[in-house]
């Protein structure tokens, strides 16, 4: 992780003023300008790293599995969506199922590959969700999501040092 991405990361854990203060600024925005900034630093971060080199999302945080999800998964790994659900999730405090712990059982530490990547939740293939429409609707979760994710934080660190 470059040197501005660990302390962006760090500023965001000491002061976490300054960092509401970024995505307010995000906020003030119009819808376009806001998709034009995450979609320009999404794809000029991906130019040159990979998910691969982190997978802390993998390691830190647990995807929504959706009943499609489920069913896709279980049929996948010839289990019961019931023994699926029993083994590996939980209901969170929204009533969604999450995954019961990190890391993702599903990670192989070694590499940071995954085991179900090919059939995995919707929530996985999209994360960090940058280069999605319509980014000012989910600017709140990008600002969670800047403290896990090294492809956001790099998009703010960007953005803030540009503005």
């Amino acid at each position: 992780m470059e040197a501005a991405l660990r302390e962006f990361i760090e500023r965001i854990k000491g002061d976490t003023k300054r960092f509401k203060q970024v995505f307010s600024k995000l906020k003030r925005k119009r819808p376009q300008e806001v998709d034009a900034i995450f979609h320009s630093g999404h794809a000029k971060f991906f130019q040159k790293n990979s998910c691969l080199s982190c997978a802390n999302c993998c390691k830190t945080t647990s995807p929504i599995f959706r009943d499609v999800d489920i069913r896709r998964i279980s049929k996948q790994l010839k289990m019961k969506e019931s023994a699926f659900v029993d083994r590996y999730l939980r209901l969170d405090e929204d009533d969604d199922y999450v995954l019961k712990s990190s890391p993702c059982t599903f990670l192989n530490n070694e590499d940071n590959t995954c085991s179900i990547y090919e059939f995995r939740p919707l929530a996985c293939s999209e994360y960090p969700h940058t280069d999605r429409k319509n980014m000012h609707q989910i600017l709140n979760l990008t600002e969670r999501n800047a403290e896990i994710c090294p492809a956001v934080a790099s998009i703010i660190v960007n953005f803030e040092m540009r503005d």
